[in-house]
């Protein structure tokens, strides 16, 4: 092989690689509007934390939120306490915290 056609091989490797990477950061940028929405709204989140793998968002009227929604989303579990949920997401909830915050 010519090393032109190794040039165009990784070149469509790269857009390839490029296209699925955009594919899934939109995919997830809907699962944490659905999340939001779940949450009972933007304006019903108080605070975000993460403790490790558990995402802890303190809201203003807890019974807004959707928990079977939630769980449809991926966590693997919600637990309330008081006016927080402590929601499982492993290891996305460093970033579902980062874009929570950007929206508020």
């Amino acid at each position: 092989m010519q090393p032109i056609h190794y040039v165009i091989i990784i070149l469509v490797l790269v857009i390839i690689f490029l296209a699925v990477i955009r594919a899934n950061s939109k995919d997830f940028k809907l699962e944490i509007n659905k999340l939001v929405e779940y949450l009972g709204g933007k304006d019903n989140i108080i605070d975000t934390e993460v403790e490790m793998s558990r995402f802890k968002v303190t809201l203003k009227d807890v019974t807004k939120a959707n928990k079977e929604g939630i769980m449809k989303l991926g966590a693997k579990g919600v637990v309330e306490i008081e006016d927080q949920l402590k929601i499982i997401f492993g290891k996305d909830a460093k970033k579902l915290k980062k874009y929570i915050d950007e929206l508020k």
